[in-house]
């Protein structure tokens, strides 16, 4: 892609990016161009089980002490984590569950069955040589194959040891492998779903109590061979693939016995967390789906055993609280801030997508050393993580982070800042969001798919922000990649833009008890500016000045004539999803320099 570009583009992003991640895209091309990659993932026969002990539990013989130790110590058990040593003749019994939970698991793991691994990409094509887009959406096809069975699978067979489910998961991993030899096809042709798969199967292997058989060594060291072949593609990225091919690295080696990746894999993955996690535990990728799994894949891959230095474990402690203001107490419910993929990983607790709670508890346990004020959660039962005191929920003040945050009450508003220094997903700067409670009054539209790209989602029309004559803030210049990134910064009630046109917004943010105000400064050479608030769900009504609803009453005004309307609008709850919604939209012509919507929250009888 870089080739396209012309030579003051090329510029302007490196400008943007940085000469580092321009720099590892550069080498990665280049070692692909001279076949390096290719080379260290020759063909090589599929790999044929068993992957599991059988036999309801009578594994006795105990792990050898080249693929379970890192440092001296037991990486599934003893000292390095915080659960039993492995090598018992039987896994602890489960956990006491609620009866719903050991219903709701149960029944999902008898409906697993062997999946359409492909969807519409080729399966004999060398994964390097694939072309991802052209035959359809690959997002999909990579979230099926990344073995969420397995852990599922392990809880079920502790629950019912007379269930056939590890079978099934004997039958799932056969039939994984007999269709997808090694490096060729889609589920061979990224590393970090390589290195999700392999976390998910040794999550696996520890509920179960069991080290890895020779198969299962196999499988794990084809896929560590598949992470280490494209290192400064991961590196080039700046966001998950970094983190998550580290730990699958760290873990592939440690199974599979192979020291050097277990050394590199830790030390990639310290490195990445204090490069792309800042002291105030903000994520490079300021997405709420993708901290979710920043922490899904730490908290799991540090529960296994993967040592954090104190100052990577401090950082990933802080992405803890960053993300634990931005939870609805009640559903655990998210914005939906930056992409949203649909990744649900390491689901114990069988929270599902929607449901953020069990990955936050989880990672507060097993990361920070406390809670985040759910002690019942199942997930965290299964590892035998006890919970700790539940501290205070952190403001959301951050502005390294890229967010600002206000409460009032139940209330919360976050609001989207720069400055930019990471790749953004979205042209959301400025974007401003509303909950109260669990309710969100006014909101993100989420993602769509990758495959097209939704621009009505993903670009400034998609979020709750100014769009000087219906621009976008940045040009795309690729499907992950805009350009132009304008200029942002904080205010002391806001934050500000200025945009490579020249155009300038600042946004300021007051609350009072149950009336909220945002007022909106706009200066430069574009001839209308256009107001958008993405409302919430409920019977929205047009009113002469805005609109009201269940959850609120918005009322616009401004220095220069207002066309206002609710108009017809896309949000995609889930990935793959898109449905109309509500957008009110208030238009307004030069000279108009501000605009101001007060928002009327029910008043609450205590």
């Amino acid at each position: 892609m870089l080739k396209t570009y012309s030579v003051r583009g090329l510029a302007n992003l490196v400008f943007d990016l940085g000469p580092r991640p321009i720099g590892l895209a550069i080498l990665h091309r280049a070692a692909l161009r001279v076949g390096l990659p290719q080379r260290r993932l020759r063909d090589r026969p599929a790999v044929a089980g068993p992957f599991l002990e059988h036999g309801a539990f009578t594994f006795t013989h105990a792990p050898s002490s080249d693929i379970c130790s890192v440092a001296g110590l037991s990486v599934f058990g003893g000292a390095a984590s915080p659960h039993p040593a492995l090598g018992a003749t039987t896994p602890p019994p489960p956990p006491d569950l609620p009866p719903e939970h050991r219903a709701a698991l149960l029944a999902a793991a008898q409906a697993v069955r062997p999946a359409d691994w492909h969807g519409p990409f080729p399966a004999d094509t060398p994964a390097l040589r694939l072309d991802l887009y052209g035959p359809g959406d690959i997002r999909p096809v990579w979230e099926r194959n990344r073995w969420a069975e397995l852990p599922l699978l392990a809880q079920a067979s502790r629950l019912d040891p007379a269930g056939g489910h590890l079978q099934r998961a004997e039958l799932l991993l056969a039939d994984w492998c007999a269709r997808n030899p090694p490096f060729r096809g889609p589920n061979w042709a990224c590393g970090q779903e390589a290195a999700l798969r392999a976390l998910h199967f040794g999550l696996a292997l520890r509920l179960l109590g069991q080290a890895p058989t020779a198969g299962a060594r196999a499988v794990l060291e084809l896929h560590g061979r598949r992470i280490a072949a494209t290192p400064l593609y991961a590196l080039a990225q700046d966001n998950n693939h970094p983190v998550s091919e580290a730990a699958g690295l760290w873990l592939c080696g440690t199974l599979a016995a192979v020291p050097a990746w277990r050394a590199a894999g830790a030390t990639r993955l310290a490195a990445a967390l204090t490069r792309l996690v800042a002291a105030d535990g903000s994520f490079a990728q300021l997405s709420t789906g993708y901290h979710r799994l920043l922490l899904d894949v730490l908290s799991v891959a540090a529960w296994l055993g993967l040592p954090l230095p104190p100052a990577a474990r401090a950082r990933a402690a802080a992405a803890v609280g960053w993300l634990r203001p931005l939870v609805a107490p009640g559903t655990g419910a998210m914005p939906w801030l930056g992409h949203q993929d649909g990744a649900c990983f390491a689901d114990l607790g069988r929270g599902g997508l929607q449901d953020a709670r069990p990955s936050l508890e989880r990672a507060a346990r097993v990361l920070a050393g406390g809670s985040a004020g759910w002690p019942a959660e199942a997930g965290c039962a299964w590892l035998d993580l006890r919970p700790g005191v539940a501290g205070p929920i952190p403001p959301l003040a951050g502005r390294q982070g890229g967010l600002r945050g206000w409460s009032a009450g139940p209330a919360r508003g976050f609001l989207r800042l720069g400055p930019l220094r990471f790749r953004p997903g979205h042209a959301d700067l400025l974007h401003f969001e509303l909950w109260d409670g669990d309710r969100p009054i006014l909101r993100d539209g989420g993602t769509g798919h990758y495959n097209p790209v939704v621009e009505a989602l993903v670009g400034t029309a998609g979020h709750n922000t100014i769009a000087f004559d219906d621009q976008d803030q940045m040009p795309r210049l690729g499907r992950f990649l805009y350009g132009h990134w304008p200029a942002a910064g904080p205010l002391p009630a806001g934050g500000w833009l200025r945009d490579h046109r020249g155009n300038r917004h600042e946004r300021r943010v007051t609350a009072r008890g149950r009336v909220w105000e945002v007022e909106d400064q706009v200066a430069g050479r574009f001839k209308a500016v256009v107001l958008r608030w993405r409302l919430g769900p409920g019977d929205w009504q047009a009113t002469p000045t805005g609109a009201a609803g269940p959850g609120a009453r918005l009322s616009l005004t401004a220095d220069a004539p207002l066309r206002i309307a609710l108009e017809r609008g896309w949000q995609s709850p889930v990935y793959g999803s898109v449905e109309p919604t509500l957008v009110l939209a208030a238009r307004a012509a030069k000279p108009v320099r501000w605009l101001r919507t007060r928002i009327e929250l029910p008043f609450i009888d205590n």
